[in-house]
């Protein structure tokens, strides 16, 4: 994403690592996930963040000239990954129902099995300055990838007419961060392959969902992604999604 700055190593740092990820870059993007997501953006400072990490606050600006640059970056984090499954699922010989699972499916797991939930960020009114307007452009081209897909399972049903439901299966994967906030008073958050089920249920496909979640894993297992919600690897649902 433009904007994002790195400067370089700087001064050694304060502390032993402390954080998740190999690099100090990582860390910094972990401790401000946490607290942009727990004490809130506004009320969250580099000299905060830089606490977190055990880090000095210059050293954080090697990495990170602004605040904003580090929200630019988890912002990415959330929208990239599944934005760029949708893109090379296009070409892909697949009917639109696979697709779509596949899509809500990654799209899904990685927002429940982030290590913080990002998408609580979506919210912060500094997001409609034209500082994000990056962003919001690839949140925009994801939610026109979910509505092409959704649009192509109602023509196959011989329901074109319905096309406000083609918006539904997007809102309906967001609904998870929602979901996620939720589940710290109790409530359960659905699994990756339920909200993704539901992706084709609420368009009004009533068809075995299980080759569909079969084939779907195969899409995921073969595409060439890039790294999920800042982890290692794939997300916990998307590995047992093969199983």
């Amino acid at each position: 994403m433009e904007g994002v700055t790195n400067a370089g190593p700087g001064r050694p740092r304060l502390t032993a690592r402390r954080r998740p990820g190999g690099t100090a870059r990582a860390e910094i993007l972990d401790a401000a996930a946490e607290l942009f997501t727990t004490r809130g953006f506004a009320a969250t400072s580099t000299r905060h963040i830089a606490e977190a990490v055990g880090m000095r606050q210059a050293s954080l600006y090697n990495h990170f000239a602004t605040k904003d640059d580090i929200l630019v970056a988890l912002l990415a984090d959330t929208v990239t990954p599944a934005l760029d499954f949708a893109e090379n699922l296009r070409p892909l010989d697949a009917s639109p129902e696979v697709k779509l699972y596949a899509l809500s499916y990654l799209d899904a797991a990685q927002l429940i099995t982030g290590r913080w939930n990002l998408g609580v960020l979506y919210l912060l009114p500094e997001l409609r300055s034209d500082r994000f307007m990056s962003f919001r452009a690839d949140r925009d081209r994801l939610r026109e990838q979910y509505r092409a897909l959704a649009q192509a399972v109602l023509d196959a049903l011989g329901d074109p007419a319905s096309t406000q439901l083609a918006e539904l299966p997007f809102r309906l994967v967001e609904s998870v961060i929602s979901a996620r906030a939720d589940a710290l008073e109790g409530t359960p958050i659905p699994d990756a392959a339920v909200i993704a089920g539901s992706a084709l249920r609420i368009l009004g496909w009533r068809q075995d969902l299980d080759p569909i979640h079969t084939e779907a894993a195969e899409l995921i297992a073969n595409a060439e992604t890039s790294t999920l919600s800042g982890a290692d690897a794939a997300p916990d649902n998307v590995d047992a999604m093969k199983t």
